[in-house]
């Protein structure tokens, strides 16, 4: 399936299709346009639009698209639940509602300093979320005991 969403990726165009390889569709073909160009985009090549204004797979209700995406699909994971609200912090106003958030939202700034290519920018930046998502699961493993 194709996805669309707007270019030059931040912390939550990075965090869904994250989500969307890792647990909705592994063969996800993700598509960057200018925010201009997701509709047309999303009717000509029959993508899913997300992460731009007045998408379903977008902002709404106070939540980021990452944890819109985690509702819409009902995904309930313990570990990807405890990644959201580090996603939420780092991609709203509510930043300081986690710990790790402005430190993940530096990373995210810095892997795009470094990589302007989205898709080169993907690919380096899932094994960070790889990593905070194997740190997740344990934190919320520890936190049980």
């Amino acid at each position: 399936m194709k996805w669309v969403t707007r270019s030059h990726v931040h912390v939550d165009r990075v965090a869904c299709p994250w989500l969307i390889r890792r647990f909705i569709d592994s063969q996800a073909e993700i598509l960057f346009v200018p925010k201009s160009r997701i509709e047309e985009v999303a009717d000509t090549e029959n993508a899913i639009p997300f992460d731009a204004p007045g998408v379903e797979y977008g902002h709404h209700d106070g939540k980021c698209s990452f944890e819109t995406l985690i509702e819409k699909f009902e995904l309930k994971d313990k570990g990807l639940l405890r990644l959201a609200k580090i996603i939420h912090a780092a991609d709203t106003s509510d930043i300081d509602s986690d710990p790790l958030a402005r430190g993940f939202e530096a990373i995210a700034v810095g892997y795009s300093l470094r990589y302007p290519d989205d898709e080169k920018n993907l690919e380096k930046q899932f094994e960070v979320y790889d990593s905070l998502y194997a740190w997740c699961r344990l934190d919320v493993a520890r936190s049980k005991t």
